[in-house]
């Protein structure tokens, strides 16, 4: 594991993600059955481009969006007080040194396990509450970040203020993270293919 210590968000983390398939995005590799995501070409062109035309797209962003980025850190101190635990934030992280693949986690905490904030809608909030599990839509990234990261551990909290916070243990599913290494492999092979076609066309 190789951590990216940089602020998220920034030009510099942008720049350090260009291009590069990351544990936020996996969905649109694979299922969370384990089979290959009908968003998976939409996905590859995308990166493709960024890393064939260094332009990083900013993405769209709603105001729930931008709310719940102004909300991460009073949910990461609201964490900290109910674990009684520190936790570091980390920029990036890699599996390896060739840093093909990434995750970005909302904290690391004791070099042992991530740690993934999710600041959403009061009735979101209360969807999961009402669960008590992990959000299916955030299953391969929370696998994903395992599986990059090395971790056995990653921790899950949902916040909305005024209403109770989600926290939850997840723990590595080695019969999805193999899979999802099979795919992400692919993937980067597949990648790498079209954007030495596009070189050939400039």
């Amino acid at each position: 594991m190789i951590i990216i210590e940089m602020a998220q968000g920034t030009t510099e983390w942008r720049a350090e993600k260009l291009g590069k398939p990351s544990a936020s995005r996996f969905d649109e590799i694979i299922t969370t059955k384990g089979d290959v995501s009908k968003q998976r070409e939409g996905y590859l062109y995308d990166l493709a481009a960024q890393i064939t035309s260094g332009i990083s797209p900013e993405g769209f962003t709603s105001a729930a969006m931008e709310e719940g980025t102004r909300r991460e850190a009073e949910s990461r101190i609201l964490y900290e007080m109910v674990r009684g635990v520190e936790v570091t934030q980390a920029g990036v992280i890699y599996p390896d040194e060739w840093k093909l693949i990434l995750c970005s986690p909302d904290g690391i905490i004791n070099n042992e396990y991530g740690l993934e904030l999710k600041n959403v809608l009061p009735k979101t909030q209360v969807k999961y509450l009402l669960a008590g599990t992990l959000p299916m839509e955030y299953f391969q990234q929370v696998q994903g970040s395992m599986y990059i990261s090395g971790f056995d551990r990653w921790d899950f909290m949902s916040y909305s203020p005024g209403l109770p916070p989600l926290i939850l243990e997840i723990r590595r599913d080695e019969v999805f993270i193999e899979k999802l290494a099979n795919a992400v492999s692919d993937f980067c092979i597949d990648l790498a293919g079209i954007v030495e076609r596009l070189k050939k066309l400039a």
